[in-house]
């Protein structure tokens, strides 16, 4: 759906396959996709849709046995492991269900734990995790340590290490899975402000409420692109208890 000339995500006949018990499985069967700076799109699909293992591909964790995939006009889909690494560091911001914070470690420190694998100095190091915290709204939070936050606050902390590269694409894999519905409000309240600042964000659910916060929703089954449609409410609604 979006123009291609300014495309972040681009893939053409994306494919993954599996062996188990000596029958392949086609996880992706074939994947043509456009995702545009600035987009916000749902990920969704039934168990055993694609739809991690295309997230996967699409955040360099894993590789394509066919097709093409380019991430900011960069083909990635022919990278070796090293390459595949710098990209995941500056291009790709994880967010996940399990928050995967650092457990002795404060909030600054978790938040600028990639910019340490970029090489960033100290001194640019501190700020721009500070920067980070403040967009998330915790810097009041920064010197305490996961343990001594609510499961919202650590998921703040997650989107905001997410952040702190300045990555193309931000990634987030059913970040609201572990938490409870007011605080799942909360944390989508936080991806619509990061859209409207012009994020590109992509998240993966299996929520039909978590998806509609999208202003598009793709829809995944068998392997293949079963939807893919445009999202039209003027407001989200906000997540129902799960």
């Amino acid at each position: 759906m979006s123009d291609k000339t300014d495309a972040v995500i681009r893939t053409h006949n994306l494919q993954r396959h599996y062996r188990m018990a000596g029958e392949t499985i086609h996880a992706l069967a074939g994947v043509d996709l456009s995702i545009g700076r600035g987009e916000y799109v749902a990920i969704m699909g039934p168990s055993g849709s694609g739809k991690s293992t295309l997230m996967n591909l699409i955040g360099c964790l894993d590789m394509p046995d066919e097709g093409e995939y380019w991430l900011n006009g960069r083909l990635v889909s022919t990278m070796n492991e090293r390459e595949l690494a710098r990209v995941r560091n500056r291009e790709v911001g994880f967010v996940f269900q399990t928050f995967n914070l650092l457990p002795r470690t404060n909030a600054l420190q978790n938040v600028e734990m990639p910019l340490i694998y970029s090489g960033v100095r100290r001194k640019e190091r501190l700020r721009r995790a500070r920067e980070a915290l403040e967009r998330v709204g915790l810097v009041d939070r920064m010197g305490h340590r996961p343990s001594q936050m609510s499961g919202g606050q650590r998921q703040r902390v997650a989107v905001a290490r997410a952040l702190v590269t300045q990555p193309s694409i931000l990634l987030a894999d059913e970040p609201t899975g572990n938490l409870d519905s007011t605080t799942s409000a909360e944390i989508m309240r936080l991806f619509d402000e990061l859209h409207a600042a012009g994020n590109t964000i992509i998240l993966v659910t299996h929520e039909a409420d978590i998806a509609a916060h999208a202003r598009r929703i793709i829809v995944l089954r068998d392997g293949t692109i079963a939807e893919d449609r445009h999202n039209d409410a003027e407001r989200a609604p906000e997540p129902v208890v799960h």
